[in-house]
């Protein structure tokens, strides 16, 4: 129960309800302009007040840290492989994970979930579905250490029970992932939650739930203190017209680019670059041009963050186009929103936006990502990832890592033209691919499970894999499918400790 209100308000604060969600609700009401925070009474003496308003600086921004407790435990894990559940806990991180330790969010944006939560009694399970409904409607969630002024870097206990845990899963996640999580529990836990699972049914569903969350409430106090001085990155290959017309749309940009970085590979050591037009044509910015005769994305980009110097990188690929705003667009938005990472609207021509509202990304896209080159320079594009997957998410990951929140907008569009042909993917022949049968997942992706997935992020993920890819091949029979996939997995696993010993950078 509530035992006390802290206030700037010069009055005391009395409250009619005995529950802390309800006084949630009591005090959003009459202070919609004021932070709503909560504390566990024994921490009142280790909140760092005096930082609240620099933390909060915009009204859609939901913080909290779990000094001692989380609401749900490391089992969401076996349903959600998102980036927001491995929490890095000495940093800014974005995350729906929100505990009832300490915490707080703007009075008049908690209101608008007022409507279908009101109810909940349990304040933890409130908090937790504020944020997560929140974050796909334009809320930014974060762990957020600074809250306090002592953030123990220990291992929160969990305080949610199965039936809590079942609940939440049921309401926020489609019905084929909350059936992984008996599954899971099951095979890795040695349980048989049966009537959680069950009674989970009788509960309203939340997952994809619309909430009008203005995107005008989001204009940040914080000001910018860098100069919006911007590199642009671009790995090449064989693609010679598409690079000279994304050269042309950076020529006529509103606000210019510093530099461009050109890496043009060619695997043939007697061949000769294919880009006369980098020296032929004046240009309005440096261009630095590599040629080099060693292929990957992932090289190619460490050579030339290595080149930059300006306070923001755009990595940009070769067969994008876009308008003359672009830059001029993001860096407006960069200042409203007090961003560090921002990812744009790709499409490929005739694509509908398929999100459509601002939000936290669970991903990264690095051909069409604009970072502040504070935290870019400081990460790097594993070459164990190289002619596979994973490397975009993998660069996001070290970014949330050091604090760097990634940002989706709709509005930043780039259209991606997807050349039929060159570009800096071509590969030589992979060792895996000659096994028969081939490794499930590839080994690149299991290398990033590997090293951004939980232990029970992991083991969800193999459970989903299992299943979702049953369908998809010949074997139908579920014990000799099993049987199959088990093999296809260790090869995936070998193949992965493999590549990490002969390529880790």
């Amino acid at each position: 129960m509530p035992l006390r209100v802290i206030s700037s308000d010069p009055e005391e604060v009395l409250l009619t309800s005995k529950r802390c969600t309800g006084a949630l609700w009591e005090l959003a009401e009459k202070f919609p302009e004021e932070i709503i925070g909560w504390c566990e009474k024994d921490l009142e003496e280790n909140l760092a007040l005096e930082k609240w308003q620099d933390l909060f600086h915009h009204h859609l921004i939901m913080a909290s840290f779990a000094v001692t407790t989380n609401f749900l435990p490391e089992a969401i894990g076996y349903v959600d492989p998102m980036p927001f559940i491995n929490v890095n806990r000495n940093v800014s991180y974005g995350t729906w994970l929100m505990s009832s330790d300490v915490g707080g969010m703007k009075g008049k944006t908690l209101l608008k979930f007022r409507p279908f939560l009101e109810k909940e009694s349990s304040f933890g399970y409130l908090l937790n579905s504020v944020a997560k409904i929140g974050q796909q409607n334009g809320l930014f969630c974060y762990s957020e250490p600074r809250l306090v002024k002592d953030a123990k870097n220990n291992s929160p206990e969990a305080t949610a029970g199965k039936n809590e845990l079942f609940r939440f899963v049921y309401q926020h996640y489609t019905s084929a992932r909350a059936s992984v999580l008996p599954l899971c529990l099951g095979i890795y836990e040695k349980l048989a939650p049966l009537v959680p699972y069950t009674s989970s049914f009788f509960n309203a569903k939340y997952f994809q739930k619309s909430v009008d969350l203005s995107p005008e409430l989001a204009v940040s106090k914080k000001i910018q203190e860098s100069p919006e001085t911007i590199d642009v990155i671009i790995p090449t290959m064989g693609r010679a017209s598409y690079l000279y017309d994304v050269l042309r749309d950076f020529s006529v940009q509103t606000h210019l680019p510093e530099k461009i970085i050109i890496v043009e590979q060619n695997p043939d050591p007697d061949s000769a670059s294919e880009l006369d037009f980098l020296q032929d044509k004046k240009w309005p910015f440096e261009i630095v041009h590599h040629f080099i005769h060693r292929t990957g994305a992932c090289n190619a980009r460490n050579r030339a963050l290595e080149e930059v110097k300006s306070n923001w990188i755009f990595f940009a690929d070769d067969d994008i186009r876009f308008k003359k705003n672009l830059i001029e667009n993001i860096f407006a938005e960069i200042k409203r929103l007090n961003l560090c990472a921002v990812n744009m609207n790709c499409k490929q021509p005739g694509e509908t936006t398929v999100f459509g509202k601002i939000k936290q990304w669970g991903s990264f896209g690095s051909g069409t990502g604009v970072v502040k080159s504070t935290y870019a320079k400081k990460s790097k594009f594993s070459t164990v990832f190289e002619h596979g997957n994973g490397e975009d998410a993998d660069f996001g990951k070290q970014l949330r890592d050091l604090g760097c929140d990634i940002i989706y907008h709709p509005d930043l569009e780039i259209k991606h033209l997807k050349a039929p042909s060159g570009g800096f993917r071509q590969r030589p022949a992979l060792g895996w691919e000659r096994e028969k049968p081939l490794p499930k997942p590839s080994p690149t992706v299991m290398i990033y499970a590997f090293r951004n997935y939980t232990l029970q992020q992991l083991r969800g993920y193999k459970v989903s894999l299992f299943i979702k890819f049953y369908p998809r091949q010949g074997i139908k029979n579920p014990v000799s499918y099993f049987s199959s996939m088990k093999k296809r997995w260790k090869k995936s696993t070998a193949w992965a400790e493999k590549l990490l010993r002969e390529r880790e950078d």
